[in-house]
């Protein structure tokens, strides 16, 4: 069992506030930019400020040499998916409350679970299996699927997540050739395209208002702050540990929702998160035992 107070520890409790409050903070100004624009828009200023950003630390720490040309289908499909994966999510926090949303991201992992045989060709194990179906039944708690419950920003939650998920694995198989800097190049790059390409098919972009130009500036760095926060966590960290620290996002964006948008606090939306926390966390930590076992 990992000592929280070990340093490594420490460092990436660190890291995962800060990934918490990237995370909380985006949505936040995903919804006041929302009254403005559509999520195409969005996820155009959101990619061009991220765009921004990457080639500013490339210059200045010399990463930029790791940014190659090769593998333009593969940045190309996974960009796709996320793309699709974002939209549908900053569609999600507009309509249904923002702990509903975050419970049905976390279902990510687990259809990695389900997708990675097709994908990765990796095997379904029975503990994979197990995690999955804890998932599965959290996801259903949370939703309640009846005509009442289920709606468009619930749908639309859930399909992000599929989308979160494809969009991790071929990170996964970019990763083996690509630096860090690269996938998040070609990410900012073509989703800023594919948000202007989405967004100018009806002529007609909105510009952003002074007044709004802070929450374009925080939807941005919010968004690649997270995943920068995310990975060191995990750099320094065993993600037993992590995922964990990652579910704190639920209470946070709850109470955020609460205090801000009147949400009121859903004990469903909880007791599904654990459920899908526990499916996630069974598969981490079976996966981490059974590598570590002597051969």
């Amino acid at each position: 069992m990992t000592d929280i107070t070990s340093p490594p520890v420490l460092r990436a409790a660190l890291w995962m506030s800060g990934a918490v409050a990237a995370f909380s903070s985006m949505a936040v100004a995903g919804r006041a930019l929302s009254a403005r624009f559509d999520t195409f828009e969005i996820m155009m200023y959101r990619s061009l400020v991220g765009l921004v950003i990457v080639l500013a630390v490339a210059v200045m720490t010399g990463r930029w040499r790791g940014i190659t040309r090769r593998r333009p289908a593969l940045h190309l499909t996974r960009n796709v998916f996320h793309f699709a994966g974002q939209n549908l999510w900053f569609f999600a926090i507009t309509a249904i409350p923002l702990a509903q949303v975050f419970a049905l991201e976390f279902t990510s992992p687990l259809w990695v679970l389900v997708l990675a045989p097709l994908v990765l060709g990796e095997r379904m194990t029975p503990m994979r299996s197990l995690a999955a179906a804890l998932g599965f039944a959290g996801i259903l708690i949370v939703a309640r699927p009846s005509p009442e419950t289920v709606n468009a920003g619930v749908l639309a939650a859930a399909v992000a997540a599929v989308g979160f998920a494809m969009n991790i694995m071929l990170t996964k198989r970019l990763t083996r050739t690509e630096t860090i800097t690269c996938v998040l190049f070609y990410m900012t790059l073509l989703q800023a395209l594919m948000g202007l390409l989405c967004a100018g098919v009806d002529g007609d972009v909105a510009l952003p208002p002074v007044a709004l130009l802070p929450w374009v500036a925080v939807v941005g760095a919010a968004g690649l702050a997270a995943h920068y926060c995310l990975t060191s966590a995990l750099a320094i960290a065993p993600a037993t540990v992590v995922v964990p620290l990652d579910f704190a996002r639920l209470p946070v964006i709850a109470v955020v929702g609460m205090a801000l948008y009147g949400e009121a606090l859903d004990i469903f939306v909880f007791a599904g998160a654990a459920l899908i926390f526990a499916g996630n966390y069974l598969n981490i930590w079976w996966e981490t035992r059974r590598f570590a076992a002597p051969l």
